[in-house]
């Protein structure tokens, strides 16, 4: 399968991902995360931040905000012009560097270039996913920081677990590939992502856990009513062991160490 683009999906997944608790949550683990392992994001000096795979530009346009000098990068043309258009509504669109190509062409212009790079739910939408991190290694200084989010396979077999959806689990792995689905079919466990890390010479500062328990409510009793208490909740437990593990998806921030 080629690398994903998401231009025919991207009224889809604006409405079904980040107009939603789902989105939220995520955007909110994920900033919790960046400000505590890096502090400098709310500091007074720009840092230089890539953002691979932005999509609707979510995290970009928050960076331009502070003033840091942010390079958004994504395939989707169509995902592109929303956060264009959301820039141009907040007024940050001349402090953004906006890029449509191929991650994997970035290290030709971009070598060492950036204190950040940040790279959202793409690894497991890649034809190859283990040439991700290598390529993502290159455009990040020496003591430079990776945000990296990724689907997580085993929320979606506990997740069928719990529904009792057994035949699916027994045929999964034989399934073939949707197009017009929003379930990526070509994720990685955490254990190789690790590894992957270790061996590009990235040591792991935190890791988080990405909706740990809104997704496997059944009946919604209590406080699972009020989407508030939910995303507090969330963000509560996202980096706690044992309920991190079960997030849809991992977040780790990373530090290069050469």
């Amino acid at each position: 399968m080629p690398d994903k683009n998401f231009d025919s999906l991207a009224e889809r997944f604006e409405n079904r991902i980040h107009s939603s608790l789902k989105g939220n949550i995520r955007q909110a683990v994920i900033w919790r995360d960046l400000v505590e392992q890096v502090p400098a994001i709310n500091d007074n000096t720009p840092l230089r931040i890539l953002d691979v795979g932005a999509g609707l530009g979510h995290f970009s346009l928050k960076l331009a905000e502070l003033g840091h000098h942010v390079t958004y990068n994504d395939l989707s043309v169509k995902m592109m012009e929303k956060a264009q258009a959301q820039a141009e509504a907040t007024n940050t669109q001349h402090h953004i560097e906006w890029l449509n190509l191929p991650y994997q062409t970035l290290s030709e212009k971009y070598l060492d270039n950036f204190d950040i790079v940040l790279c959202h739910a793409v690894l497991e939408w890649l034809e190859k996913p283990e040439a991700l991190i290598p390529a993502l290694k290159k455009l990040i200084k020496k003591e430079g920081y990776l945000s990296l989010c990724f689907y997580n396979p085993a929320g979606l077999i506990y997740r069928n677990l719990i529904c009792g959806n057994f035949r699916y689990l027994d045929e999964i792995d034989s399934k073939q590939s949707d197009s017009g689905s929003l379930t990526p079919q070509n994720a990685r466990d955490i254990q190789q992502v690790e590894c992957w890390l270790q061996t590009e010479g990235f040591i792991t500062k935190s890791m988080s856990g990405i909706r740990v328990f809104s997704d496997y409510v059944l009946n919604k009793r209590g406080g699972h009513q009020s989407q508030e208490d939910v995303l507090l909740k969330e963000v509560e437990y996202s980096n706690q062991e044992p309920y991190k593990r079960l997030g849809r998806y991992n977040h780790i921030v990373a530090i290069s160490t050469y």
